[in-house]
């Protein structure tokens, strides 16, 4: 029950202080699953959000029932998700019992005007912390994702095509990829120590 509770607190206070949704949301769940609670580490982190932006639903939910699932199970989950849903039930409830045409309000305005750019550091940040997780440096990572990219920026390709493609990647040419890349580097390692042998043979 204590680790229940735990669950709930943790999602609670992530929907209660994230503005700008599910993707807001993520260095917070990050900081909070990975780096405070230990739930996950990084790369398991990154395969569960990989997972999750696969499926149908607000990524913020998705995201808190595979975590609240992995720590406790069922229970787990559906303490995750009410944690998750629970403040901006209450917000939304709240205001519409005490506001009319809110956004009306300069004083609103002001806030919002100054939260916007908050919320593209958020995703900047989650964008840069997962990228060093993903290793986007390696086996030509970089080229996949720049691929994407360009296919939903500059062609208008559907995110689900997207997916479903580089899943196919993975699934079928980055073996490949990563054996190859391998096997040259060990290549390389195997010609330095063959240059090196070569030296001191002469040098006697």
């Amino acid at each position: 029950m204590k680790r229940l509770i735990e669950i709930f607190a943790v999602f609670f206070k992530i929907g209660l202080f994230t503005i700008g949704g599910g993707y807001a949301m993520l260095p917070i769940i990050q900081k909070e699953v990975v780096e405070t609670n230990g739930w996950m580490d990084d790369e398991e982190f990154l395969d569960a959000l990989s997972l999750t932006n696969s499926l149908p639903g607000p990524l913020a939910i998705n995201s808190a029932t595979f975590v609240g699932y992995r720590v406790s199970g069922v229970k787990g989950a559906l303490a995750a998700v009410l944690g998750a849903a629970s403040p901006s039930v209450i917000i939304i409830l709240i205001v519409a019992m005490v506001f009319r045409n809110l956004t009306e309000y300069s004083v609103v305005q002001y806030i919002f005007d100054g939260i916007r750019p908050a919320v593209v550091a958020l995703i900047l940040y989650a964008v840069i912390k997962l990228a060093k997780s993903a290793k986007i440096t390696e086996y030509f990572n970089w080229l996949v994702a720049l691929a994407a990219f360009a296919a939903i920026a500059l062609f208008g390709l559907h995110p689900i095509v997207v997916v479903i493609a580089a899943a196919l990647y993975g699934l079928f040419i980055r073996g490949t990829v990563v054996k190859a890349v391998d096997a040259n580097k060990g290549n390389a390692g195997i010609e330095d120590t063959g240059d090196v042998e070569k030296a001191g043979k002469d040098g006697e």
